[in-house]
């Protein structure tokens, strides 16, 4: 299968670009973050404070067109923010970052997951080839970092050079690390542009463990076959990895979906239906929690993105509307559920707290 030249986080959402959010609906929410650049990924330390993964705003160094013709802008403007009692605050800051000229659409630190009390694993996009990387000026993009109590990290792992050398989904070399969980056995990560759910072990080495197959285009625009690209992965309460597709041009309704990974095994569908899921998280309870990027048609509408709960035999609530490229959901022990909004731009970014 040929994958598109770029099939970055950044190159899905151009299509229609918002910087404002429209009225939100259903479920009543807080804002608890705001601010952020670009924020996309969260998850919970052991403590229970909330982190979530900027992918900055770019730079004013090195700009290269991006696969779709786009600028891409490089800079250290990538960041991991806290909440904590109440407070927001920056936790480590300065990693690589790529965006449009005015900071939108970044790629950076995509995503967040905690192992014990150990530190933090944080994944980094890129969305292009080890060229791509070198044209940016950057050196760790396409990586899997460990980030300590610190502040201070370290790369654990080169995700770019294992889709370069082993290129499980075919195509094109294009890596996007995505989505991150840490787990003892090893590190789950997302290749959003491999198209690959891969492992991470302790010493660095990383394998393939589920490839997602092009999905038929039901439609008379754009190729026949759609990428599937992976985003998010989640441990179900049956044992089982859960993955969300955001799926390729020309993201069509309905055809993304939840997939149900169980190693050595082919994926199967889990539930499907959706347009552009960017990430899941389980419930206490079981119930699955998604973000979807955009919903409605092809393309992205503006100000479209939703957030649904979805039962164990895929019935579906929906639980917010209206949301303005919601990125990722968190929930915490207790079942509180947060969500980002204004996910692809620079400044604007939040975290909503929604209620029961």
């Amino acid at each position: 299968m040929q994958r598109s030249p770029v099939v970055s986080f950044a190159a899905t959402c151009i299509a229609a670009l918002a910087l404002a959010g429209g009225a939100l609906a259903q479920s009543p929410y807080t804002v608890v973050m705001s601010g952020l650049d670009n924020p996309r990924g969260m998850a919970f330390a052991p403590n229970g404070a909330l982190h979530v993964a900027e992918a900055g705003r770019g730079g004013d160094g090195n700009c290269v067109v991006g696969g779709p013709g786009e600028l891409r802008c490089f800079g250290r403007s990538g960041a991991v923010s806290r909440l904590w009692r109440g407070q927001q605050s920056r936790v480590a800051e300065g990693f690589e970052s790529h965006a449009l000229p005015d900071g939108s659409a970044a790629s950076g630190p995509t995503d967040v997951s905690f192992l014990g009390i150990g530190g933090a694993y944080v994944t980094m996009g890129l969305g292009g080839d080890a060229a791509f990387q070198q044209a940016l000026g950057g050196t760790y993009s396409g990586t899997l970092l460990h980030l300590a109590a610190s502040g201070r990290w370290r790369v654990v792992a080169d995700v770019l050079a294992h889709e370069a050398a082993a290129n499980p989904g075919g195509g094109a070399v294009d890596s996007n690390p995505y989505g991150v969980l840490a787990e003892p056995g090893g590190r789950l990560v997302v290749d959003a542009g491999a198209n690959a759910l891969l492992r991470v072990a302790a010493d660095g080495a990383v394998e393939t463990l589920a490839v997602f197959p092009a999905l038929p285009n039901p439609t008379p625009v754009g190729p026949p076959m759609i990428e599937p690209v992976p985003t998010s992965v989640a441990r179900g309460p049956d044992g089982a990895l859960y993955v969300g597709l955001l799926t390729g041009f020309p993201f069509v309704q309905g055809v993304a979906g939840v997939y149900r990974v169980v190693p050595g095994q082919a994926p199967a569908v889990h539930c499907t239906g959706f347009k552009a899921i960017t990430d899941l998280a389980f419930a206490p309870g079981g119930d699955l929690y998604v973000v979807e990027h955009a919903t409605g048609g092809m393309f992205f509408a503006p100000n479209s993105g939703q957030l649904t709960r979805v039962a164990p035999d895929c019935a579906r609530t929906t639980v917010l509307v209206g949301l303005d490229r919601p990125t990722s959901v968190a929930v915490d022990r207790d079942g509180t559920v947060y969500v980002t909004n204004h996910g692809i731009t620079a400044g604007l970014g939040e975290v909503l707290r929604v209620a029961p």
